[in-house]
Parts: structure tokens; sequence; C-alpha cells
């Protein structure tokens, strides 16, 4: 008799959805983001100021969000290396040659890929979110008309992106999620089902674009700062 497999076992299909899902999730979240961060251009600096206090005002259930979407990355992260493994193992050996090597080379840019945006997220959370590379962040206030003070995120982006090491790897993690979106794109459509003749080329160049447009809105602010055009 056959062993079965476990019940608590996941399909590769059922793992590609785990993927496509939590991807989706992650972009819904990147889109938000990036909308917010590029405040920073308007001309009144209060509103990023006031971007940042909202966010500090949901209080828990920001913390809450934060972990709900780093879950989602290491889920996202953990099953795609699992399918790029099953993937190499299920190759017969006499597939090997131009297609193998293209199929193989795709799998482990994805991999490491995401494995370096994940290291980016977790820099990026310990440098601007927690303040724990730069504790001084932490003093940064803003003084508002009815005496109260509150976090001056102006500030804080501008003299962090003032490092060129820290504005370097930020470029270099928005350049590889770009890369990573745009093979993913493609991967969605298929997963999605919507990998018709007519629909899905558009449906995948629409991806590509997007990932380009993220990619600029984000490293835009970086490459801002280091050339003077936001400043103190």
């Amino acid at each position: 008799m056959s062993k079965s497999a476990p019940c608590c076992s996941i399909s590769s299909i059922g793992k590609k959805w785990i993927v496509a899902l939590t991807g989706l999730v992650l972009v819904a979240y990147v889109l938000g983001h990036l909308a917010g961060n590029l405040q920073i251009f308007l001309p009144n600096k209060a509103r990023i100021n006031a971007y940042g206090a909202f966010l500090h005002s949901l209080g828990p259930m920001l913390w809450a969000i934060r972990a709900f979407l780093i879950a989602c990355f290491v889920i996202h992260i953990v099953t795609t290396i699992q399918l790029a493994i099953e993937n190499r193992r299920a190759r017969p050996e006499r597939y090997e040659g131009a297609r193998y090597k293209r199929a193989t080379w795709e799998g482990r840019s994805m991999v490491m890929s995401g494995l370096i945006v994940f290291c980016f997220v977790v820099f990026h959370i310990l440098h601007f979110t927690t303040n724990t590379i730069r504790p001084d962040f932490a003093n940064l206030k803003e003084m508002m008309p009815d005496g109260t003070e509150r976090h001056d995120v102006f500030r804080m982006v501008v003299l962090g992106f003032q490092s060129w090491p820290a504005s370097c790897f930020y470029i270099l993690g928005m350049i590889l999620l770009c890369m990573h979106l745009s093979h993913g794109f493609g991967s969605l459509v298929q997963t999605l089902g919507l990998n018709s003749t007519r629909l899905a080329p558009w449906l995948e160049r629409g991806g590509r674009v997007l990932a380009v447009i993220i990619c600029l809105g984000y490293i835009a602010i970086p490459i801002a700062v280091m050339t003077g055009f936001l400043h103190l």
C-alpha cells in the first residue's frame, strides 16, 4: 500500500494560492505606504508629519497591522522557497538545458530578491520605525500652534537619507522589489486563472509598469535628499 500524504500538507496549487494572496496583501500595503510617503514632496512639511501622527494615533492597532504584514511577508517567502525546492526536485534530469537553466535562474532570483527585500524591510523598521539604528530620531519634535508636540517625520527622513550607505541600500532594496514584482505578476496571473491569450499579456505588462512606478516613487525620496532637493 502506498503511503498517503499527511492530512496537514498543502498541495503545490494551494501553496501558489498562498503566495498569490499574501503577495496581493503586500502590494496593497506597498501602494498605500507609497501614497503616504510621497506627501513629503508637498510644499508644507506639516502634511507628512500629520500622516505620521495619524499612524501613531492608531496605537496597538498599528502594531497589530504591522505584525499581520510581517506574517504575510514571512509566509510569502517561506512558501516561495518551498515551491522552488519542489520544482527543482520534480524536474527530470533529461530536461537539463537552456530551459532548465532559465527556470532555475528565475526561481533562484525570486527567492534571493525576496530574502534581500525582507532584510531591507527589517532594516527599514529598525531605522525609521523603532529608531534602533538612530535613537536620536525619537527626539525629533515639531511644535504645534497649540503648544503640543508631534514627531517631526520630515526631519527624520531627511537626516536618515543624508547617510549615503542607508540611501544606497534603500535604493537597492526598491530595485530588487521591482524585479520581484515584475516576475511575480506573471505568476499571479497564472495562479488566478487569468492567463487567457488576450488578457494575460495586458495584465503582465500592467504589472511590470506598476512595479516600475512603485520603484521610482520610493527611490525618488532618497535621491531627492542626496541631491539636495529635499533639505532642512
